[in-house]
C-alpha cells in the first residue's frame, strides 16, 4: 500500500514464514517490487543486489526506493526496508531500457530429466515457505539424514515454479532465486548456522520474455565455488558456533522447444 510519503507499507506472510523470520526471497522481492511500481521507474531490473542487515519481524514494514540517478537509458536505484525504526534490509538496483542487439547463450542447459517426469518431494515441508513452491529434485535435495557424511559434490538441480501457479514476473524471479537450501548442509549432512547476508541478482531477460514463459517451469541449478571458514560467533546462550561462508554459482533457466536454454538470472 502506497503512503502519502511515498513509502510502501507491507506486511509479512505467515504462508512464507522460515526457521527465523519470512522466507529471504519475499522481502528481496518486496525490494524489488517497488522499483517497479515506481512512477519514475525507467526499463526493466537488469541487476539487484540485496544486503539483509537483520532477520525481518513478524508484522508491518515499509520499502521505500529512490532513483539516485537517471541517465539517458539507465537508471540506479537505492531500497530501503525499515521495520520499527530500524534499518531490515538495504538493496541497490539498475534498470534499463533495452535495445535489440546481437545475444546469445554460451551455456548449454544441463541435461536432466523434464519436469513432468521429475516427481516432487514426499513427506513434510521443513519450512511453511517450501509449501508455496511447485520444487522438483533432479539431484542434489536436502540430506535424507543428518550424519555428516560428504556427498561428494554440493549441487542442486530443480525444476521450480510458484504453487499455485503464476505468470513469471521479475518479483516472482527474485524470490524463486533465493529458494536452494545452503550448499554447506547440502555437502556435509550436517545443520549449520548460515544465514544469507549479501544476494546478488543479474536479470538476462525482461518482461516480455518473462511473460512468454507464463507458468512453466524453470530448471534451476546451484553449486558452490569454494568452501572458506566464515565468522565465529556467539549468540547468546547457544557457546560459540563457527559459521561457514561459501561463494554460490546459481543460475535459473527455462528449455526452449528447440531444444536450446535461455539464461534468465545468475546469482552471486
Amino acid at each position: 500500500m502506497l503512503q502519502a510519503d511515498g513509502h510502501w507499507l507491507g506486511q509479512t506472510s505467515p504462508p512464507y514464514a522460515n526457521m527465523v523470520g519470512p522466507f529471504g526471497g519475499l522481502p528481496a522481492a518486496q525490494m524489488v517490487n517497488a522499483v517497479l511500481l515506481h512512477p519514475d521507474r525507467l526499463g526493466d531490473p537488469t541487476s539487484l543486489t540485496v544486503n539483509f542487515c537483520a532477520a525481518l519481524a513478524d508484522g508491518a514494514f515499509t520499502v521505500q526506493a529512490r532513483a539516485a540517478r537517471t541517465n539517458r537509458s539507465t537508471q540506479h536505484w537505492v531500497i530501503e526496508m525499515m521495520q520499527a525504526g530500524q534499518t531490515i534490509l538495504t538493496a541497490t538496483a539498475m534498470t534499463a531500457a533495452r535495445c535489440d542487439t546481437w545475444c546469445l547463450d554460451e551455456s548449454p542447459m544441463p541435461l536432466v530429466t523434464a519436469a513432468a517426469d521429475t516427481p516432487p518431494p514426499t513427506g513434510k515441508a521443513l519450512m511453511e515457505w517450501v509449501n508455496r513452491y511447485d520444487l522438483r529434485f533432479v539431484h542434489g535435495y536436502v540430506p535424507a539424514v543428518w550424519d555428516g557424511s560428504d556427498a561428494g559434490d554440493s549441487l542442486t538441480q530443480v525444476w521450480m515454479r510458484d504453487a499455485p501457479a503464476r505468470v513469471l514476473d521479475f518479483a516472482s524471479l527474485t524470490a524463486l532465486s533465493d529458494v536452494f537450501f545452503p550448499r554447506v548442509m547440502r555437502r556435509r549432512a550436517t545443520p549449520t548456522p548460515v544465514g544469507t547476508v549479501p544476494m546478488t541478482i543479474y536479470f538476462h531477460s525482461d518482461a516480455k520474455a518473462l511473460q512468454e514463459i507464463g507458468t512453466g517451469y524453470l530448471l534451476g541449478q546451484a553449486q558452490a565455488q569454494a568452501f572458506r571458514n566464515g565468522f565465529l560467533t556467539k549468540p547468546r546462550n547457544c557457546g560459540q558456533r563457527l559459521a561457514h561462508s561459501w561463494r554460490p554459482r546459481i543460475s535459473l533457466s527455462i528449455s526452449k522447444a528447440d531444444a536450446l536454454s535461455k539464461s534468465l538470472v545468475r546469482i552471486t
